[in-house]
């Protein structure tokens, strides 16, 4: 008898990506004839077995939704989590947690494995190397095989599917309003690189709140950090990179990050060069997690609302996998029902802390 290979194996084997693999299978014309023929040939050889996750969908019902986060150690991630948890348990549902930990190949190999009878739909965050790459050719053969997907936080227009969001450009304006109603004149801003569709937005929130104001965003006072690597695991190197962005610019009196992290960084080097926070220098960071609640002083905050978030994405994806047994129909069948995908925009409120000034 022939031993069962997987997808990881056949990209070892035949020195090609799992990526080039997935898509061989999938017959895409991305991939070259003569590639697709080897990889199907050799997959045949050895027994593959890809999901037929149509067939699944049509003969069993495993009332059990899919979670894939790109880490689970994030305050956010959790608490959405627990929001999808709450409907989905409330509606008679189950749920699976996988972790991509912000790894294309992970996201692919979670999937195909998750999908394969395990679940009836998926609720995910896209990991950082996919949107680096952007290559999502395995979310669109999930969705096109009939398997409903609920996108929340980092999400794409390539992708036709139901997304939750939280209002990432309005947040950023709160929060640098805040801090030029608290009488800030050079306001930095810590994010990420570009590629990242959230930082990107908070990014534009920061720019768009100055200019409100007639001040012109200043390129020196804006730090886009290099996350690509595990940030959490350099943490070293992203103090000496804040330090260094201090030093430069002396005159900084406000900071917006774009998330708990860089803020609660930002506060401990600011602290470190003999800063007092909020009376020389005021920081708001986005996400209210347990480190903007525990930090010395205490963080001011934009808050994601993340159980929010996960009621509502639950709610999207179960609503669809109930309204698909109702017509016996399978998921997106033709494109006419595109047209009725839903994005839940989330709004939301700043939590004022120790770390801004208060004016009553």
């Amino acid at each position: 008898m022939k031993r069962k290979i997987t997808l990881k194996q056949i990209a070892r084997e035949l020195d090609v990506s799992i990526s080039t693999v997935s898509k061989a299978l999938s017959n895409s014309k991305e991939i070259s004839e003569d590639t697709t023929q080897k990889i199907q040939a050799f997959a045949k050889l050895y027994n593959y077995k890809p999901n037929n996750i149509a067939l699944s969908l049509k003969n069993r019902k495993t009332k059990t939704i899919g979670i894939l986060i790109p880490e689970i150690v994030h305050h956010f991630f959790s608490t959405v989590i627990r929001g999808i948890e709450l409907v989905a348990n409330r509606r008679g549902y189950n749920v699976i947690v996988g972790l991509s930990n912000e790894s294309f190949t992970k996201e692919i190999i979670n999937m195909e494995m998750l999908a394969n009878g395990s679940i009836d739909g998926f609720i995910l965050s896209i990991s950082k190397e996919t949107l680096l790459k952007q290559d999502y050719h395995h979310f669109n053969a999930t969705i096109n095989q009939g398997m409903p997907i609920v996108m929340f936080d980092r999400v794409v227009n390539e992708v036709d599917c139901d997304k939750v969001i939280v209002d990432d450009f309005n947040g950023s304006v709160k929060a640098v309003n805040k801090l030029i109603e608290n009488n800030c004149k050079n306001i930095a801003l810590i994010t990420t690189m570009d590629y990242v569709s959230v930082g990107r937005l908070r990014t534009q929130g920061y720019i768009e709140a100055l200019e409100s104001h007639k001040i012109i965003a200043d390129p020196n006072l804006i730090l886009k950090i290099d996350d690509s690597l595990d940030v959490e695991n350099h943490l070293e190197d992203l103090e000496l990179e804040i330090e260094q962005f201090f030093k430069i610019n002396g005159s900084i009196d406000g900071v917006f990050a774009v998330n708990e992290l860089y803020a609660v960084t930002a506060m401990k080097v600011a602290r470190k060069l003999g800063l007092s926070i909020p009376d020389n220098i005021q920081v708001i960071g986005f996400t209210d997690g347990v480190l903007s609640k525990h930090a010395t002083p205490s963080l001011t905050t934009v808050s994601q609302h993340g159980q929010k978030i996960g009621e509502q994405a639950a709610n999207l994806l179960i609503d669809r996998l109930v309204a698909a047994d109702t017509e016996d129909d399978q998921y997106f069948t033709n494109d006419e029902r595109k047209s009725d995908f839903i994005k839940v925009v989330i709004e939301t409120e700043i939590i004022e802390r120790e770390s801004t000034k208060q004016f009553r």
